[in-house]
């Protein structure tokens, strides 16, 4: 979407428009290009910004006394009424075809002080529907929707008030309004306002669908819509265009747009290992979310059509989410229903026998819109790089949405997943990173065997309710439960070489993991003020009940040459050991949370958790149990400043917990590992589409698990690690049609305490230095309008490959690239990562499994939305 301010002008001073067609630009909506547009001398203003001089603190409420509607030649005007026009703000934006004005100093109140939302269902032609509510106590919303394309409208300043001009896409004559039956019919008058003397154009929207690169508001870093700059922490969203325009169909491809956040994932292998910060992300903690709900199957997911955008949380999150790793919170949003009709078919095809197709289908299930549904289901069959990767998986994700009232929204989610693959083996350190006498293995072999399977069933299903109590409160309920099914068989486990240094000694594991989950969460959010300070208070808690099984057993097999492997030889087993471990856990969280405005410029931000956890781990096959149960509290302390509008500086102070089973040699329960980070930031507005943050933190790790020094078989909880790094973002666009979304990290993670490894080691798979860019340009228009290109870089420099640092994996630098074109309602892509075939390893588990990254992979994809 492009926005010009076109030289606007009060109309009713003795200024002029200065030329003729200007003023034609003004009437009909018509762009000018940003080399047409006159710049003034003096300071620039914020687009979504209202001119006029502020003459009353925001803080100071304008009551919009009535609401009016009028059809005009071309299109409908919407008009808030109200004697303190001047002091409105205006921020406004676009999502899909959806125009959306907040009115953050305003509310809705009737002249009998009542409370009220203003509803017009297909005012004109092309317009689907207008609604004008409060959002909370002192926010208005005025949301238009289009029907196919993002509406065109018009602000202005009136004497009556504040003017919403509506355009209909035939330029026709509307059919009278029709506002919902609930409201007086006095707000709606039938005949037209008199005529206007001091009309004043303050915005100039244009119509055009919008790349949002830059997601200025989020819920993970509060548990309420929050924007970015009022966060004390950072946090980085990739949204759900970067995903369209990378082609990304699983989560660690996503990943790469996030600074200080490293994939230890071999392609379609089962499970997240992530380290954000240098922490490693575990699969069952609170680390995963969906929807804002804590997902403890979430790291093993594999489905990834249905998600809208992925949010990153970094550092310490345990005042909001309970048990995790104090690196980080990845918070996956899904794809929520559509008021208009939306169906999508889209098919890829690729090297390595990539095949993926994919629908997705939205809309109202009744003619007023008060239920409405969206459904998505894939497919996809794919070879990779590395041998004997085969990847089959089908994923169908439905929701239901049914607005009850006004003010109640009760949501149906379901996900199921089915997904095979035999994860590889990886590749031994000497003759890959490390010289080996031998020679040097290539970089893609699999030391599987051809009957290797891996199939993977994952089940959610829950609900959301919401209910907005008044202007001021409102409750937030969500259920979620969670089925996880995991057979494996026949899969190998290198357990090192030979001393002729090319024969590698293998197990081979057959077991299956079931996993059931299920989480319910509620809380209470309230604004209120005590004086001139103002509160937004957050209470609630959140329970769990996590079940895990993992029974299996592993024999040796035969040894296989890593330079010539002969695979299928018969050599008769060994039993080496079999497992039955099964692990039980409730959790109770309660918290509290402050949002403190001091002042419109200073915000204070205050939270504490208390969590109850027990959990029981028994091992069937050697008849012990152990449990423990403990109690943690988790604080977080943060302020942000913002000497001007744009800018925000902040601090804060944060805390996590994730429990450690098991007991020490003098039988003491082991304390949680605990989580401290400190972090100072700045985050920039450098436009109203685009947006910086620099963060600066200190994160430090103890209680960590060490071996006991005085009795050799048990452990000590002495260990600390840490890590101290810069992380720098910036994502949005640039110039209508120019994207970007790009970060760089220092990571400085290192051993600060142990009695087994060396104190200054580093932390394994974490870079010193990492950076990406992904960049887009569409040409806006002529006859190439719509065509596109894409470029990407992603550097990784060199980690070490274990906790001992006995070997180095080295850096690299990809290369992607995407050229794409749209049209009306189609869209064709085609996606080339790693362009010029680098060779590089991803990551390692240990000195026998290094693997490695992606080789050229190109993939072309066709969308149709009808």
């Amino acid at each position: 979407m492009q926005v010009t301010s076109a030289e606007i002008q009060p109309m009713g001073e003795k200024q002029e428009v200065e030329s003729q067609e200007n003023l034609q630009s003004l009437l009909t909506g018509k762009i000018r290009q940003l080399s047409e547009v006159e710049h003034p001398s003096t300071s620039a203003r914020l687009l979504v910004q209202s001119p006029v001089p502020q003459t009353a603190p925001s803080s100071e409420i304008v009551q919009v006394t009535s609401v009016q509607a009028r059809p005009t030649e071309k299109g409908v005007e919407v008009i808030l009424q109200t004697t303190q026009r001047e002091r409105l703000q205006i921020t406004d934006r676009s999502a899909e075809n959806n125009f959306i004005a907040d009115i953050p100093n305003a509310q809705l109140r009737l002249t009998s002080g009542d409370a009220f939302t203003f509803r017009s269902e297909k005012p004109v032609e092309g317009i689907t529907e207008i609604t004008v509510t409060n959002l909370d106590a002192n926010t208005i919303r005025v949301t238009v929707v289009g029907d196919k394309t993002l509406p065109t409208v018009e602000l202005f300043n009136d004497d009556a008030g504040l003017v919403f001009g509506v355009t209909s896409a035939a330029i026709a004559t509307p059919p009278p309004l029709q506002p919902e039956p609930e409201q007086p019919t006095s707000e709606t008058p039938q005949e037209e306002p008199s005529a206007q003397t001091d009309r004043r154009p303050i915005e100039l929207v244009v119509t055009g669908q919008q790349d949002a690169y830059r997601v200025p508001n989020t819920s993970v870093g509060t548990r309420t819509d929050t924007p970015l700059r009022d966060i004390p922490q950072s946090i980085q969203v990739v949204p759900q265009e970067v995903l369209r325009d990378q082609n990304v169909t699983r989560q660690e491809e996503a990943l790469r747009n996030v600074s200080g956040v490293v994939t230890g994932n071999p392609p379609y292998y089962q499970g997240s290992f992530y380290r954000i910060r240098g922490f490693l992300i575990e699969n069952f903690s609170g680390n995963n979310l969906t929807n804002g709900i804590p997902d403890f199957v979430g790291g093993l997911s594999t489905g990834f059509s249905n998600v809208e955008r992925v949010e990153v949380l970094k550092g310490p999150a345990s005042v909001l989410f309970g048990q995790g790793s104090p690196g980080g919170t990845i918070n996956t949003v899904t794809k929520q229903p559509l008021r208009e009709p939306f169906y999508e078919l889209n098919a890829t095809i690729g090297n390595y026998d990539f095949y993926q197709g994919g629908i997705d289908l939205s809309g109202p299930l009744d003619n007023r819109g008060n239920v409405l549904y969206r459904l998505n289901t894939s497919y996809r069959s794919a070879g990779s790089s590395i041998d004997l990767i085969e990847n089959k998986n089908f994923q169908i994700a439905p929701v239901l949405s049914w607005a009850i009232s006004d003010r109640t929204k009760l949501t149906l989610e379901g996900d199921y997943v089915n997904d095979s693959v035999p994860p590889p083996t990886g590749v031994p350190a000497l003759g890959s990173v490390l010289p080996n006498p031998n020679g040097k293995i290539s970089r893609n072999r699999n030391y599987n065997e051809s009957n290797a399977s891996q199939q993977v069933n994952l089940g959610r299903v829950g609900y959301r309710l919401e209910h907005q109590f008044s202007d001021s409160w409102s409750l937030r309920n969500a259920f979620s439960a969670s089925f996880y099914d995991l057979k494996v068989s026949n899969l190998a486990l290198p357990s090192g070489l030979q001393s002729d240094n090319r024969t590698l000694n293998r197990r081979f594991l057959d077991t299956t993991r079931d996993i059931t989950s299920y989480v319910l969460a509620s809380d209470v959010t309230g604004k209120l003020s005590t004086g001139s300070i103002e509160h937004q208070l957050t209470l609630g808690f959140d329970f769990n009940d996590f079940y895990n099984r993992d029974t299996g057993n592993a024999v040796t097999g035969s040894p296989i040459d890593i330079f010539n492997p002969v695979f299928g030889q018969i050599v008769a087993p060994t039993p080496l050991f079999a497992f039955d471990n099964a692990t039980d856990r409730t959790a109770l969280g309660i918290y509290a949370q402050d949002q403190i405005t001091i002042a419109e410029n200073l915000k204070l931000l205050l939270g504490l958790r208390f969590d109850t956890f027990n959990q029981t781990v028994k091992d069937r096959e050697g008849g012990t149990e152990q449990n423990q149960s403990e109690n943690s509290f988790s604080p977080r302390v943060g302020i942000v400043y913002q000497p001007i509008r744009p800018i925000s500086l902040y601090a804060s102070y944060s805390q996590s917990f994730s429990p450690v089973i098991g007991r020490s040699f003098e039988n003491a329960q082991f304390q949680p590992e605990r989580g401290t980070q400190y972090e100072v930031g700045v985050k920039a507005d450098l436009s109203d589409r685009l947006s910086a943050t620099l963060a600066f933190y200190d994160l430090l790790l103890s209680n960590v698990l060490t071996d006991d020094p005085v009795n050799p078989d048990f452990s000590v909880q002495t260990g600390k690690q840490r890590s101290r790094g810069i992380e720098m973002n910036l994502s949005g666009e640039i110039l209508p049609g120019w994207n970007i979304i790009t970060g760089y990290a220092y990571t400085d993670a290192r051993i600060e305490e142990d009695n087994a490894l060396p104190v200054g080691n580093r932390l394994s798979n974490i870079p010193k230095h990492s950076f990406n860019l992904w960049t887009t340009y569409e040409i806006q228009a002529g006859n190439l309008k719509g065509l596109g290109f894409g470029l990407g870089l992603f550097y990784v420099g060199e980690r070490q490959g274990d906790l001992a640092n006995s070997f180095e994996i080295p850096g690299y630098l990809r290369t992607d690239a995407a050229i794409f074109y749209k049209r009306d309602n189609w869209r064709a892509a085609l996606n080339v990562r790693n362009l010029f075939g680098v060779d590089y390893f991803e990551s390692s588990f240990n000195r026998n499994r290094l693997f490695a990254g992606e080789d050229l992979t190109i993939q072309g994809t066709i969308s149709w939305q009808f």
